[in-house]
């Protein structure tokens, strides 16, 4: 399993249409073949900050969520709408180990 933590940081007149995107796109990633998770995140204290909490069964299906059209069209739209560069870190999973846990 892979995961990829992504920090994002909105211009605040953009975070309104930053998440109608993200939660597009976030209906489309949770139908992905190899999917596990994908979760938004909003800071409760800096409401221009996201984080993207995507899990993957293997390093293919991460690649392949990267080459569809829905995140095509996400990164497209907000690319824009960034105060600056989105961040993505990959994690190994250490536990849960077994599928079924998640």
């Amino acid at each position: 399993m892979i995961v990829t933590v992504v920090e994002v940081y909105v211009k605040p007149q953009h975070i309104d249409a930053f998440v109608e995107a993200v939660r597009e796109n976030h209906e489309a990633s949770v139908k992905e073949q190899g999917n596990m998770r994908f979760d938004i995140l909003q800071s409760a204290a800096e409401p221009s900050q996201f984080l993207l909490y995507e899990a993957y069964e293997s390093e293919d299906s991460s690649k392949a969520h990267k080459e569809t059209p829905h995140y095509q069209k996400w990164k497209e739209t907000v690319g824009p709408m960034m105060a600056k560069p989105r961040k993505g870190t990959p994690y190994r999973v250490i536990c849960p180990a077994d599928r079924s846990q998640w």
